[in-house]
C-alpha cells in the first residue's frame, strides 16, 4: 500500500488540532473539520478563542482549509482525529466524541487511506473501539484496506515555548508500512524528532501514563501540604532545600483540573478495572487531588475569626491552569461551589477566561472598591494578574485579610494580612 501526495483532515479543531493543522499545512494540503459551526466561522474569520494562534498566524495558512461539511473531507487520503476524551459525572470515560469522529470517517474514507488517532485513550481502545466502527461505516477492512495508527497528542495549552513542532512526537502503525508512512508524514514537520513506538497499544499507554505520572506526583505534594500545614512548615521552603539535590523531582502542589491531567488516569483506572486489576495509586491520587477544593475551604475557614461565614471572598482566576482561556475540569468551580454553599459572598475575576463559557461563576455584584474582600484567593496565576510582580488586587482585601496562594507566588503581603499557602 502506497500514499501519493497527502491531502490530510485534521478531525477536530481545539486546542490539540489547531495547531497540529497549521504545523501540517506548511508543508500539506490540509483541510480542518470541526462540528461547531461556531468554531468554523470563527476559524474563517482569523480568529482563536483559544488563543494559541493569533489572527495574523491563521491568516497566513494558505495550505489550511477548515469546514464544518464532512463531504469536504473526501478528497483526504490521510485522517486524524483529534476530538476530546472526557469523562461522565461518574469519572467513566466518555467515548462519545471519539465513536463519532470514527463513524463520521468511515462516512468519507477510501481503499488505501490512512487513519490516525491522537485523541488519549486507555491501551487498546483505538483497535477495539474506533477501527471496527470505521469498518462498520465503510465496508472496508482494515489493514487490508486501510490502515491505521496512533500517535499521541502532546500539546500543552498556553505554552508558547512547546510548540508542536519541537516537541518529540510517538508515532505508530498497525504494521510496518503504516508505521513508516505515519512517521514519515509527522517527521516532515517535527523538529525536534520522531520515536517510533513497537505497537498501537505502546503508543497509546506511553500517552496516557504521561499524564497519569503527573497525576500521582502532583498528589503526592498536595499531601505533604497537608502534613505540613499541621506541622507548620512552609511546603515551598521544603520543595525547595529538597531541590538541591540532583534526582529531586520539583513538582509543586495545587489544583488539577484542566482535559489531561485531571481526567486521563480514570481511562487507565477503567482499563485496569476491566482486565481485573486494582489501580490503587491511581485511585488515591485522584481521591487527593479531587479533594483539594475543600482543603482550600476548611484552610481558610481555620483561619477565620470564630470560623465566621458570610464574608466577601474574591477569587482570582477561573481557568484551569495560567495564561490558558480553556475552563474545561476547572477546579475553581468547585472551589466557588463551596464557598457558596458555606455563606461566603464570592465573586471570580478572571481576564483570560473564554467570558462566554464563564456567566455561571460570574454570581457576585461586589466593586472593586479598596479594602473590600475579607479573603482573595489567588487560584490561578495569570500574567496579568501582576505588575512589575506585585499582584494587583492585593489593595482590595481588607486589613488583617486572608490571601490564599495556591501556587506560592507570592512572597508576602502588608496591611497585617495572613498569607495561605498550600
Amino acid at each position: 500500500m502506497t500514499t501519493k501526495q497527502n491531502i490530510i483532515g485534521i478531525i477536530g479543531l481545539g486546542y490539540v488540532g489547531l495547531p497540529l493543522a497549521a504545523a501540517l499545512s506548511k508543508k500539506h494540503r490540509c483541510i480542518g473539520f470541526d462540528i461547531s459551526m461556531d468554531r468554523i466561522k470563527d476559524l474563517n474569520n482569523c480568529i482563536d478563542k483559544t488563543g494559541e494562534m493569533t489572527s495574523s498566524e491563521i491568516k497566513n495558512l494558505t495550505g489550511l482549509t477548515f469546514t464544518g461539511n464532512e463531504n469536504d473531507l473526501k478528497i483526504c487520503n490521510f485522517f486524524i482525529v483529534t476530538v476530546p476524551t472526557p469523562i461522565n459525572k461518574h469519572k467513566v470515560p466518555d467515548f462519545g466524541p471519539l465513536e463519532s469522529a470514527s463513524e463520521l470517517i468511515g462516512r468519507v474514507i477510501k481503499k488505501d487511506n490512512i487513519v490516525v488517532y491522537e485523541s488519549t485513550v486507555y491501551p487498546g481502545a483505538t483497535e477495539e473501539k474506533c477501527i471496527p466502527i470505521i469498518e462498520k461505516h465503510s465496508g472496508l477492512v482494515a489493514v487490508d484496506e486501510f490502515l491505521y495508527g496512533y500517535s499521541p497528542e502532546r500539546i500543552n495549552p498556553g505554552d508558547k515555548s512547546n510548540s508542536v513542532e519541537n516537541i518529540v512526537k510517538v508515532t505508530s502503525g498497525c504494521n510496518d508500512i503504516a508505521a513508516k508512512i505515519i512517521d514519515d508524514v509527522y517527521a516532515s514537520i517535527i523538529t525536534a524528532g520522531t520515536y517510533k513506538a513497537s505497537s498501537v497499544r505502546v503508543a497509546e499507554a506511553a500517552k496516557v501514563i504521561e499524564n497519569a505520572q503527573r497525576d500521582v506526583n502532583i498528589a503526592f505534594m498536595n499531601q505533604i501540604s497537608m502534613i505540613f500545614g499541621k506541622l507548620d512548615i512552609n511546603t515551598n521552603d521544603v520543595i525547595e532545600a529538597a531541590s538541591t539535590k540532583w534526582n529531586f523531582l520539583k513538582f509543586s502542589p495545587g489544583l488539577v483540573g484542566g482535559h489531561c491531567i485531571g481526567v486521563d488516569p480514570y481511562y487507565l483506572i477503567a482499563k485496569s478495572e476491566e482486565v481485573g486489576c486494582d489501580a490503587k495509586m491511581l485511585k488515591v491520587a485522584r481521591d487527593i487531588n479531587e479533594g483539594m477544593p475543600q482543603y482550600i475551604l476548611e484552610k481558610i475557614k481555620s483561619h477565620t475569626k470564630n470560623n465566621k461565614t458570610n464574608l466577601s471572598v474574591l477569587i482570582l482566576g477561573a481557568t484551569f491552569k495560567e495564561n490558558c482561556p480553556d475552563l474545561r475540569n476547572s477546579k475553581v468551580k468547585e472551589l466557588y461551589d463551596l464557598l457558596f454553599k458555606s455563606n461566603y459572598q464570592t465573586r471570580v475575576i478572571d481576564s483570560v477566561a473564554d467570558k462566554s463559557e464563564m456567566s455561571e461563576i460570574y454570581k457576585g455584584s461586589f466593586k472593586d472598591d479598596i479594602n473590600k474582600y475579607d479573603v482573595i484567593i489567588l487560584s490561578v496565576p495569570h500574567d496579568s494578574f501582576f505588575k512589575n510582580s506585585e499582584l494587583i488586587y492585593l489593595s482590595r482585601l481588607k486589613k488583617g485579610g486572608i490571601i490564599f496562594d495556591v501556587k506560592s507566588k507570592i512572597d508576602n503581603v502588608q496591611n497585617d494580612a495572613i498569607l495561605l499557602q498550600l
